[in-house]
């Protein structure tokens, strides 16, 4: 349908997601197969549901030192060649997907490393995440309200509460508390803002959980107006029914990368002749790397071996991944 930047229509969009108690998935990508993926999932769910169009937020990190995307989107290694190509393949992929409606977002933007970016032209972007919750608390708000100040109406703007370093220097978990969320927004006037659930994508993973009566007591602060990080950590019975908890946008990635890949090794042990050829399985089973089952004795086949074949199974199972998701939350 369309690739929407302008700062009313897309407030817009989250007053009519709203309305339908809908939760609007942000999905980050690094590369044009996982791009797609998300066009591709969001039209089959509204074709399949009657639906003229259907939100969703695409993602891209730049500067982020826990995985900068836009570095990774092409192999130039160049940050802003990959937010280009990025922008360029969802304007052409929204003439192809007819019934989406795309919002590009700039997750966790860095006050000191992503400098340039937040000096550019934003224009082409409906949102963008203001990271500063390395911080102090006291400065993150300080820094996130000179932001505001200087872009507000023109973005939809995120910020991030959490204060995650302590006296100490080290990291911890802290679950966002109502009294600072309501803090936070009324000082910074961000019209979302990342609240730390449980869900702390930057956690090690082990024991986490969402914690419900949190969001609950944040909602009834400021409304439904939470973003949530890091669900790849927990299940989706967990996370079904997040609009009642004031959130109203869900950050993913990690399990659309995570959980496709293990098709697409599946996939090559069972076809591993036709994509290396009969020699190439004799050396990896002398070696050890593969078992006598793969030694199937077929030549190599342009079917199978080319990058097309691989990024299409990588394709097919992200696209699985990410409906799943408007089946969770377009309910």
């Amino acid at each position: 349908m369309s690739v929407v930047s302008d700062y009313k229509k897309v407030k817009e969009i989250y007053q009519k997601a709203a309305e339908k108690g809908w939760v609007i998935p942000c999905i980050c990508s690094e590369n044009l197969t996982t791009t797609e993926a998300i066009f591709s999932a969001a039209e089959d769910f509204a074709v399949s549901h009657e639906l003229d169009s259907v939100p969703v937020t695409i993602a891209m990190t730049v500067k982020y030192s826990h995985r900068p995307q836009a570095t990774y989107y092409t192999h130039s290694r160049r940050a802003d060649i990959g937010l280009r190509c990025f922008r360029a393949d969802a304007e052409i992929l929204s003439e192809v997907y007819p019934h989406v409606t795309a919002m590009l977002h700039l997750d966790h933007v860095q006050p000191i490393d992503d400098s340039d970016l937040l000096n550019s032209d934003l224009s082409g972007y409906a949102s963008i995440m203001y990271d500063a919750s390395a911080f102090p608390f006291e400065q993150n708000i300080k820094m996130t309200s000179d932001f505001v100040d200087r872009m507000n109406d023109k973005i939809l703007i995120e910020g991030a509460c959490d204060e995650i370093y302590d006296a100490g220097g080290s990291t911890h978990n802290s679950i966002t508390t109502a009294e600072d969320a309501k803090r936070f927004i009324d000082e910074t006037r961000v019209d979302l803002i990342v609240c730390n659930l449980g869900t702390e994508h930057r956690a090690s993973g082990k024991d986490l959980k969402y914690y419900g009566d949190a969001a609950r007591k944040i909602r009834d602060a400021i409304g439904e107006k939470i973003v949530l990080h890091g669900t790849s950590s927990v299940t989706a019975d967990q996370i079904k029914t997040l609009f009642a908890d004031g959130v109203c946008k869900v950050n993913i990635w990690t399990a659309v990368e995570r959980d496709s890949s293990p098709v697409l090794l599946r996939w090559m042990a069972e076809n591993a002749s036709l994509i290396g050829g009969a020699a190439a399985v004799d050396k990896l089973i002398e070696e050890g790397y593969l078992g006598n089952r793969c030694k199937t004795g077929e030549s190599a086949s342009l079917k199978y071996f080319t990058t097309e074949a691989r990024q299409q199974i990588v394709f097919e199972e992200m696209k699985k991944i990410v409906r799943a998701y408007f089946d969770l939350w377009y309910v």
